[in-house]
């Protein structure tokens, strides 16, 4: 079977083409919205065209005259289109309110004729004196290190990201590659981490798998609430009943996006032959989310019902652990080192052994880790308990046992 998971990286992109780069997504995204805008309108028959190949034939020509964006890219835009508009219209079959697709954020979309690999870097499509070469940035011992530098993993088409909080580019390569299925391999009990944030990552398991962008679904409501703000101060009953309209739709899409991610991780784990996943107990993590807003609350909890109910539907169990320290931890079995330095921001290096992760990575590998190691002392030391990691799995005594295809 196909195993894919999501390289994120960091990009050093030199100072002279950093402009470039940046008007380079600027312009896919008014591309995609042209495209999206053209998709609305249909064929004159009511209906919002959704084919990849029926988008790009009508507007294509135009926008690459109007941009001279690249012809790569001007494809990209409106696949990406129209992944949008069907996705719409999947929720329109359903019963759901829907309204046109407006993009917002800076994300371009990289097919692999638009980017090239190489190790250590890759070159981008852009816009001024040729393609932009950026570096990676990645401690050496980091998951994503071996996804981007590794042979078994071969890489695919990109999404290139720019955060304006800390004009930081950021890749997220697709790579994938071929094993036996886990279900046959999996011998006794498999568990899957999943730490649960309310910013940087939705959920991050112990298999390496980033899903769900908070940064992005928090911006999203900063965005309904200027808007009904606005609307507020007018004091119409028309702008109350748009109130109410804004308010439906924000909620069935905030509820949309949440679903996405629990499936997602439900996802990871049938991938893994996992029998358990793994969540923090919220009775004991009060502090993390109490310093969140209620709707950041909200989602938190909202990610762990629907994980429990998706995996239930898979036949596999939801187990909750203290999840004390379980930030500040080394997850490397022969260390275990705790200390509140560990962890900065996003990056963990453990200040005994110099272990480096990504620190969401590290604590979802101590929550498995930690509930293995709850089920040994309760009596189940017979019991054949394995923990996903990211190219195989590691018992609760520490020995690790690679999957067929990392062997």
């Amino acid at each position: 079977m196909e195993v894919q998971r999501t390289a994120v990286v960091k990009l050093s992109v030199p100072d002279d083409r950093r402009d470039d780069l940046k008007l380079t997504m600027d312009t896919f995204r008014d591309a995609a919205q042209r495209f999206v805008d053209r998709g609305w309108e249909g064929n004159n028959d009511g209906y919002v065209i959704t084919s990849r190949s029926h988008v790009q034939s009508l507007v294509y020509d135009d926008i690459r005259d109007d941009t001279g964006l690249h012809s790569d890219l001007c494809v990209g835009a409106a696949n990406h289109a129209a992944d949008a508009l069907r996705g719409v219209v999947d929720r329109m079959k359903e019963g759901e309110k829907v309204s046109k697709p407006v993009f917002t954020s800076n994300t371009t979309v990289y097919n692999t004729s638009a980017i090239s690999y190489f190790d250590g870097y890759c070159t981008l499509a852009a816009y001024g004196s040729g393609r932009v070469t950026a570096e990676y940035v990645y401690p050496d011992d980091s998951i994503q290190a071996e996804y981007m530098e590794s042979d078994e993993w071969g890489k695919q088409g990109a999404k290139l990201r720019y955060d304006h909080q800390t004009d930081t580019y950021y890749l997220h390569v697709t790579v994938v590659r071929e094993r036996d299925d886990p279900q046959e391999e999996a011998a006794g009990r498999t568990v899957l981490g999943v730490d649960r944030n309310v910013d940087g990552y939705l959920a991050v398991t112990s298999s390496g798998a980033f899903i769900g962008n908070a940064d992005y679904f928090n911006h999203k409501r900063r965005e309904y609430e200027r808007r009904r703000g606005n609307l507020q101060q007018q004091s119409t009953r028309s702008a109350h009943l748009t109130i109410e309209s804004i308010g439906e739709r924000f909620s069935r899409w905030s509820e949309d996006y949440l679903h996405r991610v629990s499936k997602q991780v439900v996802s990871e784990a049938v991938a893994n032959g996992c029998d358990a996943i793994v969540l923090e107990d919220l009775d004991q993590i009060g502090e993390r989310i109490s310093n969140g807003k209620k709707f950041q609350q909200w989602a938190f909890r909202e990610v762990g019902r629907q994980i429990t109910y998706k995996a239930k539907a898979e036949g596999i169990t939801v187990e909750v652990v203290n999840p004390a320290y379980t930030s500040q931890q080394c997850s490397h079995t022969e260390c275990g080192f705790t200390h509140e330095n560990n962890r900065n921001g996003d990056e963990f290096r453990c200040q005994k052994c110099g272990k480096e992760l990504h620190s969401d990575y590290n604590a979802a590998r101590n929550i498995a880790a930690r509930y293995l190691r709850n089920w040994r002392k309760s009596g189940s030391e017979g019991a054949t308990n394995h923990l996903a990691l990211k190219s195989g799995t590691v018992n609760g005594s520490g020995d690790y046992t690679p999957t067929a295809s990392s062997g």
